[in-house]
């Protein structure tokens, strides 16, 4: 069968068992797919449920709670090269939030991040006008926000598999090099890249160099990673949640929306909102017994 539907639970929540497999292959059936035989990947979190969609007719939609459900091409699943959002993916954080608390403003500067994530309003100018409230403050408070970096569940795992099986793993983020720097090297990635903090060494200046990384910068960037590669785009996998992350996540072979904003989560059609980061493993096909086990540090 030429398609596969990768249904993926939270490893912490695995609710994926025989009975909520029935449910999606009548769901299937029910939409006039022929469905094979499910392939589990690891029991109680994720399998694949191959099938077939009727001639000219759309892909059949599979809804069940607690688990994830992406439809995907049953060939050239695994990828070569992973492009990934840092804040509210790779990490829980985000991290201009964090620093605002400091003066106060965590509020104020949380309700401009959600609204730019949404797209409601320009990244760039999102991003001007949240760093300016930052003015005057102290560099060491950075340090003291990098120590409330919860990375998200799965991300060392994933970074380590990926090597494991030959791909390259770059961070890129619409948020600060200060912060992109210490993941790259906690996590194992091989490349980041992210705004740069204006600073008299002592306090903020209130702004960022320019340009600032923003969409078109991150699709740059996997474009140009590919092409470093040597690899079509077919290759990439791409994992965001804001409305930055949108484009790259629509030229990716694979892009995902990873407990995205609504908004994106609209316009891509691999969304993980229940599993773990580990979901971007299963997606590709690859089984438990496969992952290199790293906690978080």
């Amino acid at each position: 069968m030429n398609h596969v539907f990768v249904l993926i639970a939270n490893p912490a929540h695995p609710v994926l068992d025989a009975a909520a497999v029935q449910r999606a292959t009548e769901q299937l059936r029910a939409g006039g797919a022929a469905v094979g035989t499910v392939d589990w990947l690891a029991p109680g979190v994720a399998c694949d449920l191959p099938f077939e969609s009727p001639p000219e007719g759309a892909t059949p939609t599979v809804s069940l709670p607690g688990v994830d459900a992406v439809a995907l091409s049953a060939e050239g699943r695994r990828k070569r090269l992973l492009v990934a959002d840092m804040e509210s993916t790779i990490i829980e954080n985000e991290m201009l939030d964090e620093l605002a608390e400091f003066l106060g403003l965590r509020e104020r500067i949380a309700a401009i991040t959600a609204r730019a994530m949404n797209g409601e309003i320009d990244f760039a100018g999102a991003l001007i006008e949240r760093v300016g409230l930052l003015k005057g403050l102290p560099v060491a408070r950075l340090d003291e926000a990098a120590e409330r970096i919860r990375p998200m569940a799965g991300a060392a795992t994933l970074i380590a598999t990926m090597h494991k099986f030959g791909g390259y793993c770059a961070l890129v983020s619409g948020g600060f090099t200060y912060f992109t720097r210490m993941i790259h090297e906690r996590l194992g990635f091989d490349f980041d890249a992210a705004n740069t903090l204006n600073h008299d060494g002592r306090t903020l200046a209130g702004t960022v160099q320019r340009p600032i990384l923003g969409k078109e910068a991150k699709l740059a960037t996997l474009e140009r990673l590919c092409a470093e590669r040597r690899l079509d785009l077919a290759q990439s996998l791409s994992v965001g949640d804001g409305a930055n992350d949108l484009p790259m996540l629509q030229a990716a072979g694979l892009g995902v929306a990873f407990r995205a904003k609504p908004s994106v989560a609209a316009q891509v059609p691999a969304r993980i909102d229940h599993g773990d980061l580990t979901a971007l493993l299963y997606l590709q096909g690859y089984r438990r017994r496969d992952f290199v086990e790293r906690p978080n540090p």
